[in-house]
Order: structure tokens, then sequence, then C-alpha cells
């Protein structure tokens, strides 16, 4: 292997790492914009997906309109599922679930989707579970590890081990909006977490779908922006028919606007191109177990801007996330050398029959070599003839 085809390996890797990196910005700007300011996450989610859309359109013209296929009605469909799916329903049951539950809950439940994501793919045959052989048993030890770390990131604090002392702290001159009251019961807690679940198996289903719709429309600007404008719209009719209040629409105010534009521009606009290309190379279980990682981005950036401190727990559990994300890439680059090595068998395979056919052909006789080979026998004979007459006795 050479190191063209290393770092052409490492790019999806690492443009995940960026994703991820960028989403865990996404719950900074979450926390200045709705828990600070009191902004509704309907209508945050509402114009994220619009600003998305209005600056992916654009891009997607200009860039793919020379290789653009003609746009079916397939693909269109697909796009309005993959909206709904990824877009509208996974982020409002998530932030409805979280209402009723707790923000740390409804984060700890999000680390289920590397799990469906991976019984999807294996129902679906986007991945084989080969759980006899070490890459099968890599790639599911992997997903077990990144679960149990953000669990552990989650839950268990520990003593305090923050390394830096930072005295920046974002929130701090953002006045914070007043305290909701929440009945904690246990039906409220039981409803919410099957919103959150049902929030992580549509993102998960999501994933799914992108794989599909990457094949059949691979032009990364125009599907995204399509799914943006459809999760744009979905979403804009779920927030008024729920929330009318023309004030949670304005953007007059600089934390609001700031959060619309990074989670909109940044966040859903380019974010979701690169997730839908690494999609496209790696398949939707490669992209899904990076999830975790975001966790460990956020209790980083939460301690450096936020002013907030990073536990025993959080280091355990980043340790564990990150052990996992490396068995799974290991199960995957085993998979992939087993799938080439097969290629590579099958091309000589190949190549053996054809030239074993290619010897076994007659070369064609042309007809005037063919009228020599005749006569050539003949005219053998009659000089033989004359040569024993010459040799007899007289």
């Amino acid at each position: 292997m050479g190191a063209g085809d290393v770092v052409q390996g490492m790019q999806p890797v690492a443009a995940m790492v960026v994703v991820q990196v960028v989403f865990a910005g996404v719950n900074i700007f979450y926390k200045l914009a709705v828990v600070c300011d009191g902004m509704d996450m309907r209508v945050l989610v509402a114009y994220r997906y619009l600003f998305a859309s209005a600056v992916l359109a654009p891009l997607a013209y200009f860039i793919e309109r020379k290789n653009r296929t003609k746009l079916t009605w397939r693909v269109v469909m697909m796009s309005f599922v993959c909206g709904l799916a990824g877009g509208s329903l996974a982020q409002n049951l998530y932030i409805s679930g979280m209402k009723l539950t707790s923000a740390t809950f409804a984060t700890a439940m999000t680390n289920l989707i590397p799990a469906i994501t991976f019984v999807l793919a294996v129902a679906f045959r986007y991945e084989r579970l080969a759980i006899r052989s070490a890459a099968g048993q890599a790639k599911l030890a992997g997903t077990l590890l990144g679960l149990a770390g953000a669990m552990l990131l989650t839950f268990f604090k520990g003593p305090d081990v923050t390394p830096w002392h930072t005295h920046l702290n974002l929130a701090a001159g953002v006045s914070p909006a007043p305290p909701t009251t929440t009945n904690n019961s246990n039906s409220n807690m039981v409803m919410g977490s099957v919103l959150v679940i049902g929030s992580c198996f549509f993102y998960a289903v999501w994933l799914i779908l992108q794989a599909k719709l990457s094949k059949e429309y691979p032009f990364h600007y125009s599907s995204t922006a399509l799914m943006c404008a459809m999760s744009g719209a979905q979403s804009a009719a779920f927030a008024l028919c729920l929330d009318r209040d023309a004030s949670q629409w304005s953007l007059k105010r600089g934390v609001r606007l700031a959060s619309v534009l990074y989670c909109g521009v940044l966040a859903s606009g380019v974010m979701l191109v690169v997730l839908s290309w690494c999609v496209r190379r790696r398949g939707p279980v490669f992209a899904s177990v990076f999830n975790p990682l975001m966790l460990v981005v956020v209790a980083v950036l939460g301690s450096l801007l936020l002013a907030e401190r990073l536990h025993l727990g959080t280091v355990l559990g980043a340790v564990l996330i990150v052990a996992g994300l490396y068995a799974v890439l290991w199960g995957k680059e085993r998979d992939a050398a087993v799938e080439a090595a097969k290629v590579g068998d099958e091309a000589a395979d190949h190549i053996a029959v054809v030239v074993v056919a290619v010897q076994q052909q007659h070369v064609p006789v042309q007809p005037e070599q063919s009228a020599a080979a005749s006569q050539q026998p003949e005219e053998l004979s009659s000089a033989d003839r004359t040569d024993s007459l010459q040799r007899m006795p007289r």
C-alpha cells in the first residue's frame, strides 16, 4: 500500500472528525440560544435547515450544473423521506424528549445511534456481521466499547481533573432565560425516553437512506440542498402549528443570529455534504461510530468556552470511545482488505480463463494460403516421380 492509498484511506476519517467537532459546536450554540436566550428550539431547527438550503442551492447550481443528471420523482421522494427522517423528525423528537426528561439523559441516549445503525445496516445488507471473523468481532466490540464509554462519560463524574484553568465564559454576558417548570413524573420519563429512542432510530434510518440516495443520485450538493429544503419546510410547518408567537422568529439578537448562522450554514450546510460523502465512501456504520466522539469534544469545548469542569469520568469515557472507534476502523479496514483480495483473485482467474480460450482458438487461414497448401503435395509428388525414372536402370 503506497502513501497515496494511505492518504485516501485517512480522508474519510479526518472528515468525520471535523464533522463531529462542528456538531459539538452546535451543542454550544444550542445552549447559548435556547437555554440562555430562551429561543424556541423548534424555531431554531426550522431556521437551521432553511439557512442550509439557502446556502447550498446556489453552490449546487454552480458546482454540479455540468455533470448533474436529470432530477427524477424517485430522487425527490427519497430526499423528502431523508429530510423527514434525519431532519424534522429526528431533531424535533429529540428536543421533545429532552423537555420531558433532561438534557443529560437525552444526550446519553443518542449514543444508541451506532448500535441501531449497525443492526439496520446488517438487516439491509449494507454491512456484514461475520461474527466468527476477527473483523466482525472488532466492529461489534468497538460499537459496544463506544456505547459504554459514552454512558460512562455522561453518568459518572468523579474528581475534578481539569488540566487548564480558563476564565472565558461565553454565557456569562447572556441573561439566562426564565426557568420552565417540568413535571418529572414516571409517565413523562417513559414518554421522553420513547421520544429520544425514536429520534435515534430515525437518525439511523436517515444514514441508511442517505447511503441509498448517494448511490442513486451521486451529487452531494444538490441532494443535500434538496433534503435541507424538505426538512426546513417540514420543521417550519411543525413549529408554526405548535407555537405561533412571532417574537420567537425574531433574529435581531446577536446570540440567535449567530446560532442560526453557525447551525444552518456550517453544521447543516457544509457538514451534511461532507457527511453524505463519507457515507457514500465508507457506509452508514462508519459514519455512525464517530457520533460518541462528539461528547468528548463537547466536554472539552465546554471547559474551554463555558468554564465547565472536566472530571475523571470524562477522561475514562473518552479513552473507551477512542478505543472503540479504533476497533471499528480496524475491522472496516480488514473487511476492505478481504474484499480487495477477493476482487484480485477473481480478476486473476478471469485473465487465466481468457488466455486459455485464446490459445484454443484456431488461426484463420486465408484462401490463397489454402490453395497453395493443397497444390504443394501434388508438385512434390511429380518431382519425386521424375527423379525416380531417371534413376531406373536402362
